[in-house]
Formats: structure tokens, sequence, C-alpha cells
């Protein structure tokens, strides 16, 4: 087959499926801006596009979300049609259709078929839009209409998609009903064979400082700290976790930026922000404890997971983070938030321990808990590896599973574009 894969961050999603479908002797093509020239990765031609035009001054702000990704389409589509005068006809196409670069291909070649990656669709309940109020500053009569005016994106996709795929049943079903028969449910995949317990790991932090088993570290991870993924109900329960656990280190990834929901003030950063709110109330000494490693090289991530005594992770109702189910792998004991995306992965007191997402009392009661505990900390970890085998594994479960999707997609009829 002759496969093209959009995506705004290749390879994103595609990391390892992409290198398999060329190994496999497909001809793979990938466009993205990511690149600035032609160049070929694991098998895939990569080839630049770059996104032309800008926002409009003075736009309606429900429209400003959607006229990015009409610029994005329109930057594809015209390098979409140089493809096709070159003599490129792909007969699959694989797109993260969520900054809108898919939106126009069918009208580039009708006769491939579509098949998006379906991370999310915006919900208007409030358990999405106001899940923590805190951090939800909405007009609760017009932010309902705005997130409908976001899905503008997902809806002119569903015209054209042939087939989607989502990485968990809970991403799947935010989804509308009468896309549901064309999703299918499988994770990206998790390398179980080089994500596993290492009773020999050492991880540098602070000061030179080189931890181990033999020591008590909590772990925290987020992609960016900030609110979605719990980073302040951790930093506001990090006193206590300091003053009750004098021997513990705590180690945090993540960048400064923002990855979702609302952006910090001007100037500021919420990983500074929480810091500065909590920082009177640690001593010197406790605070040598706190370890924030930044963005860090994947060996270093994980050797960070296989020293983890306590693994801590805290979601609002959203995309599940594969830094869960890599510390499940890894074969961490894991304290996670109560969320429907979790309860999807972990099983309460089999595979880790939940608690409410705002309930910082209980986070810290348990977390000690945990900590105290050995043999609950090394059933729950053993569990949750055995899960990970058994559900998320790239090579044998994952892998196959959108290997077969691609070939089922493109035994599809596939549909034309709605006039």
């Amino acid at each position: 087959m002759k496969l093209l894969l959009i995506h705004q961050n290749f390879p994103g999603q595609y990391k390892h499926l992409a290198p398999e479908l060329a190994r496999l002797g497909h001809e793979v093509v990938a466009l993205t801006p990511k690149v600035k020239k032609p160049a070929l990765w694991n098998g895939v031609k990569l080839l630049p596009y770059a996104i032309s035009g800008g926002s409009t001054r003075g736009i309606h702000p429900f429209l400003t979300d959607f006229e990015t990704k009409i610029l994005r389409g329109t930057s594809c589509y015209q390098a979409a049609l140089a493809l096709r005068q070159q003599g490129f006809q792909p007969d699959v196409i694989l797109a993260h259709h969520g900054w809108g670069e898919s939106l126009f291909l069918k009208d580039v070649w009708p006769k491939a078929r579509l098949g998006l990656y379906c991370e999310l669709y915006h919900l208007t309940s409030a358990d999405f839009i106001a899940f923590d109020p805190e951090f939800s500053q909405i007009d609760s009569v017009t932010e309902p209409l705005r997130i409908r005016m976001k899905n503008l994106n997902n809806r002119l996709h569903e015209e054209v998609m042939d087939a989607g795929i989502s990485p968990t049943r809970f991403q799947a079903g935010t989804f509308p009903e009468h896309w549901r028969d064309r999703i299918t449910v499988a994770h990206d995949g998790i390398d179980t064979d080089l994500v596993k317990p290492d009773p020999q790991a050492k991880l540098e932090v602070t000061g030179g400082r080189i931890l181990t088993r033999d020591d008590e570290v909590i772990t925290f991870i987020n992609r960016n700290l900030e609110p979605y993924r719990g980073y302040h109900v951790f930093m506001r329960a990090l006193p206590e976790i300091l003053r009750r656990r004098p021997h513990a280190h705590v180690t945090l990834i993540g960048g400064d930026e923002v990855s979702y929901g609302s952006r910090p003030p001007e100037g500021q950063t919420w990983k500074q922000i929480f810091i500065d709110e909590v920082k009177d109330q640690i001593t010197p000494e406790d605070w040598a404890r706190v370890h924030f490693l930044g963005r860090v090289p994947y060996d270093r991530f994980l050797s960070m997971m296989q020293v983890s005594r306590v693994h801590v992770y805290l979601t609002y109702p959203f995309v599940l983070s594969w830094s869960l189910l890599e510390a499940m792998s890894a074969g961490c004991a894991i304290l996670a938030s109560d969320t429907a995306p979790v309860r999807e992965a972990l099983t309460e007191d089999e595979t880790g321990w939940m608690v409410d997402f705002f309930d910082r009392a209980a986070l810290v009661d348990r977390l000690c808990a945990l900590l105290d505990d050995p043999a609950t900390r090394a059933r729950l970890g053993a569990k949750a590896r055995r899960v990970a085998q058994d559900t998320y594994d790239l090579r044998r479960i994952c892998l196959p599973q959108h290997l077969a999707w691609v070939e089922g997609l493109a035994a599809r009829t596939p549909r034309a574009p709605r006039d």
C-alpha cells in the first residue's frame, strides 16, 4: 500500500506504527511542519509543509480556535496538491485530526481511505467544563456554546472519516454515538520489555545525590506541570507529605509550559505559582528533598519510574497519560485520582489505590499508608505490570491491533466528501 500520515508533531502517536508499516514493505510518506526539508526516518519519507496565514484581529472569540485549524487545513491541502501533482496517490491516509490538518485531504484524494486518531470530543457537561471550579472561570451560559463551536473541526471530519481509532474506551466514549461504529479502541502501546522493574536502577537528582530502590522516593510526572494533571493538588499536599515522611525524596518531571486548560497569568508559570504558594510552609531542609527534574530524556524518565516507591498520578476527566501505563509496566505502586480515565486502567486495591482528585488529606493519608506497607506495594506493582503486559504491550498486543485496523481500513469502500 501507499500510506500518507499527517501529524503536526510527527511521529506523535505514529511513533511505532509508521516504521512498522515501512518495515512491512508499504510506501509510507508523512506530511509535517516538524521538518524543514525532506528526510528519511526509520523507512518513512518525511515531507515538510509550512503553515501560511495568521489569525484575524478582532475575530469572534468562538472562532479563534477554528480559524487556526482552517489555516493548518488549507496549508496541508496545498502541500497535498503538490504531492498529487508529483504522482503520489495514497491508498490510506492516517491523521491525527485535532489540529485540522486533514480537513480537506479527501478533496485531493477522494478515493483514499481516511483513518483518524480520535483523541477526544469536547463535551459540555459540568464534569468536563467545570470539573475543577478553581480553574473553571467560565460563563455557564456561553461556555457550552463555545465548546460546541470548538467541535466544528471534529464534526467536519466525521463527514469524511472512513474509520477512527481511540486509545481508550473513555476517549472513544466522548464521541457522539453515530461515530462509534467506526471507532476501534486500541491503545498506542507500551514497550513492556523496555519499561520494566530494575532493582539496580539509579537516579541522580539535585546536588548530585543518587537515589536508588533503597530510598523512599515519591514520583510525580506531567508533560507540563499544570492543573489539568493535578499539579496544584499535589503541591498543596507537599508540605504535609514532607512533614510526615522525613526521609522521603519527592521527584517531579514536567515542563513549564501549558499542554491543556487555561494559561497562567501573563509572565508566570503554573510550576512557579504553586511553588510560591507552598514553599513558606516547608523548611529549607525539607525543600532540599524536593527535586524538579524538568523535561528529561526517556532513559532518565525510566530510571525515575524504576526507583519510585509510590507513583502519584492525578488527572481531570481527560486523555489518559502514557505515563500512568508506563508506571504500571515498571511495576510501580500507584496512587491515582479516582477519575473516569484512570478507572479504565486501574482497579482499586488490585493494580493501585485511588483517591478523590480534590481530597488532599486522603491523598496524604493513603500515600503514607502505602509507603508503610511494602507487601501491598509489591502486590499492587506486580499486578499492575501483569495488566500492562496483558493489555497494553506494544509488540504483542497493541501494534498488531493497529496493523489489523489499517488493513481493515484499506479494505473499506471510501466515503466521498459531502457537498
